[in-house]
């Protein structure tokens, strides 16, 4: 699809690239955060594959970030949700100045400095 050029001009790559399965799922849950979902109707609401959502949601899982009893699953604790999309934007801004680096580097020069 299309867009404008004074879009295309103004814009980062960040912020023309399509948002990841994982922040799809997330924001589906964060929209309807008063009600829990199977992941067939998670995949739906999402726009996301119904073959990968099921790896998603364990992913976003083990990050704290979604829940689930049973079948349904829910957004899970909104300071957490809102605390890693702060690092997640952070992260963007950093490879953007600084090119992609690995974090396990990040975290090694870090350790270096102290």
């Amino acid at each position: 699809m299309p867009i404008d050029i004074e879009k295309f001009d103004e814009s980062s790559d960040v912020e023309l690239s399509e948002p990841t399965n994982g922040e799809k799922v997330v924001q589906f849950l964060a929209r309807n955060n008063d009600a829990a979902f199977t992941p067939a109707e998670i995949a739906d609401g999402a726009g996301v594959k119904r073959n990968s959502v099921g790896t998603v949601l364990r992913r976003l899982e083990d990050r704290d970030l979604v829940r689930h009893k049973g079948d349904y699953w829910a957004i899970g604790d909104m300071d957490r949700v809102r605390d890693a999309y702060r690092n997640h934007q952070m992260m963007q801004k950093l490879d953007e100045r600084c090119g992609e680096e690995d974090p396990e580097n990040w975290k090694n020069h870090a350790a270096e400095e102290k």
